[in-house]
């Protein structure tokens, strides 16, 4: 399968109707392995950062997560696995796999919970598969 594939089939899935904003898969490097068309264009400073909370879990809580100049307030998350973000009443969800970072950015009406389970059970999907 290839990686724009597990976005369209698997990360902009519709559930209840409903699917993610926007979402991508992206490499440790910052290097683009597929997005959705309307995923933002981040700045690889801000790939760096949220690689730094990964490996530092809570580095960006007090500055917040950036991605293509939004910020994000960042709210609970798995240290080292998984950073979750809010503004307003949407958010954003990174889960890390050994190779990569999944990103799923949602507004209402999709929930956080919903958006963390497409992107942490396609985050979890890769792990397995050693990627």
């Amino acid at each position: 399968m290839s990686w724009q594939a597990y976005v369209d089939d698997h990360l902009m899935c519709d559930i209840d109707g409903q699917h993610l904003a926007s979402a991508a898969i992206v490499g440790h490097d910052g290097s683009v392995w597929a997005q959705s068309s309307n995923f933002p264009k981040f700045k690889p400073e801000e790939i760096t950062a949220i690689m730094k909370d990964f490996n530092e879990p809570g580095s960006l809580a007090p500055t917040g997560l950036h991605l293509a100049g939004t910020k994000y307030m960042v709210i609970q998350g798995e240290g080292g696995a998984v950073i979750r973000g809010k503004k307003g009443s949407g958010g954003v969800t990174v889960k890390k796999t050994a190779q990569a970072l999944i990103f799923g950015i949602y507004e209402e009406p999709l929930t956080p919970g919903q958006c963390n389970m497409i992107v942490e059970r396609l985050g979890d999907y890769l792990i397995d598969q050693g990627l």
